[in-house]
């Protein structure tokens, strides 16, 4: 090296170290497709029934018991889905259960508490989404009047536990996010500009699009660039389009968008019209059955599918274990399953919320010994 040359490299490391920058290896990792695809093939593969616990007579114990369910808002077709297999179910054993519909107003969440204590319920059930401590005081008096607290369905199975509920039923959303970064990264060849959308006001959107963000880093080996944008619940109908419509226009690499709730897909597609980018590809989860109709049709290309029905049952599941002074289940036994253009059909022209997952539910019937 030449006298010239080294003096230009002292000066250079001196800039370096005088700005605090880190010089490390290459930016990009090779993609990790076979990993990705070994993930995608295990959700693949028609759910089967895990029992939750051991069997019991859920007619016998659940007589003359009644539970109030609170869902985080009534108008989400995916949770409508879930509090109709609910009240199937409750027909089937043979106790009172009861909706409380609301449109995402924690007042009418406190109007619905206060409506369990004043009916002598045995429980109340926050759905999907509403965390347990935002209703402390509520709770408080529930308790005070052997009213039991119950939520599920609100919380990743990573993350901690609300005190304020005698029963939590997480899931595993985090798992969820996983399937749809590596599904991207399989089908991109490790290479994609991805927008994120979720809800930071729910309590499970935290480790679902992080699983998102970590799983298209660690499968693309960093060549897949991502955007987050958060879209409050209540603003879905208002704000999801528009957001989406100005992301496609000030980048036009965007090649696929993923709405982390597949209700939220809806308005989607209108910013994909407009826009004229029909060429991006949506991939979601939940498995709502007007989004399975849009992936058969291909207009959604991935929705990772939790069976409603099979989220009612097993949530009903531990909360009768419970009024019944059973060991409870410390998660949600839903599996969850891949539905793409191949298979969507399985749930039914048109889809259907308990259908396309194999007879993995019946396993329900047989546990609570009802046959």
């Amino acid at each position: 090296m030449s006298g010239t040359a080294r003096n230009w490299t002292l000066y250079l490391a001196g800039v370096i170290a005088s700005f605090g920058i880190a010089v490390s290896g290459p930016a990009f990792a090779e993609p990790d497709l076979a990993a990705a695809k070994a993930v995608i093939e295990a959700h693949s593969k028609k759910p089967t029934f895990t029992a939750p616990g051991p069997p019991f007579d859920a007619k016998a114990c659940m007589a003359g018991k009644k539970i109030l369910s609170i869902p985080v808002s009534s108008t989400i077709p995916f949770i409508a889905g879930i509090e109709t297999s609910m009240a199937q179910v409750a027909k089937e054993v043979g106790f009172t259960f009861q909706e409380w519909k609301n449109q995402a107003s924690p007042t009418q969440w406190v109007q619905g508490m206060e409506f369990a204590i004043n009916n002598h319920f045995n429980a109340v059930d926050l759905l999907s989404g509403i965390i347990p401590s935002t209703l402390a005081p509520q709770a408080a008096a529930a308790k005070a009047a052997d009213v039991r607290v119950f939520a599920s369905h609100y919380m990743d199975v990573t993350q901690t536990k609300d005190p304020t509920a005698d029963v939590s039923l997480p899931m595993g959303f985090s798992t969820a996010g996983e399937i749809m970064g590596a599904w991207i990264a399989v089908k991109v060849g490790g290479k994609a500009n991805v927008l994120v959308i979720g809800s930071d006001d729910v309590n499970q959107t935290g480790p679902l699009r992080k699983n998102v963000q970590s799983a298209l880093d660690k499968y693309c080996g960093g060549g897949c660039k991502n955007t987050y944008v958060n879209v409050p619940l209540s603003d879905w109908s208002t704000k999801i389009q528009t957001t989406v419509q100005s992301a496609l226009l000030a980048d036009s690499s965007i090649n696929y968008v993923v709405p982390i709730y597949d209700s939220m897909a809806q308005f989607v597609l209108p910013a994909l019209n407009i826009t004229g980018r029909k060429d991006v590809k949506i991939v979601s989860f939940n498995g709502t059955p007007f989004v399975l109709d849009l992936v058969r049709r291909s207009d959604v290309e991935m929705d990772v599918g939790e069976s409603l029905d099979w989220i009612g049952r097993a949530t009903l599941d531990g909360y009768m274990r419970a009024l019944c002074k059973l060991p409870v289940p410390d998660r949600l036994n839903v599996p969850l399953y891949i539905f793409d253009a191949s298979n969507a059909a399985d749930a039914g022209i048109p889809a259907e919320f308990n259908k396309g997952y194999g007879n993995g539910v019946d396993g329900f019937t047989k546990l609570w010994e009802l046959k």
